[in-house]
């Protein structure tokens, strides 16, 4: 990685569009479950980053794509590098709800 990708802009809105192509893909979300109940991107499943360890009862096939977002990023850059510990090959963090200009859902549907 060069140093000028440490600064690379990733767009939410155009990763989860791009997420809408790639076959078996999973939109995770590991904000709070206070967080995720208070408005989320639909499909998503919610995961707090506190309990990473647990997502593995939520997707299983750790070379699964797996599209993680937060509030603002820090924490889904943080929970990628958990899971990629983990085992899971294809973990990737897209950023933060805050810049999605989408619609959300709200509720605790997961």
């Amino acid at each position: 990685m060069g140093l000028f990708n440490l600064f690379k802009h990733v767009d939410i809105n155009a990763e989860v569009e791009a997420m809408k192509s790639v076959e078996n893909a999973v939109l995770l979300d590991v904000r709070t479950e206070e967080e995720y109940s208070g408005g989320h991107i639909p499909g998503s499943k919610n995961v707090p980053v506190e309990n990473i360890e647990k997502v593995v009862d939520v997707i299983n096939d750790k070379d699964t794509p797996v599209y993680v977002y937060c509030l603002r990023g820090s924490r889904s850059a943080s929970a990628v590098k958990a899971m990629e510990k983990m085992g899971y090959t294809n973990a990737k963090s897209i950023g933060g709800i805050a810049a999605y200009k989408g619609n959300t859902a709200i509720g605790t549907t997961k």
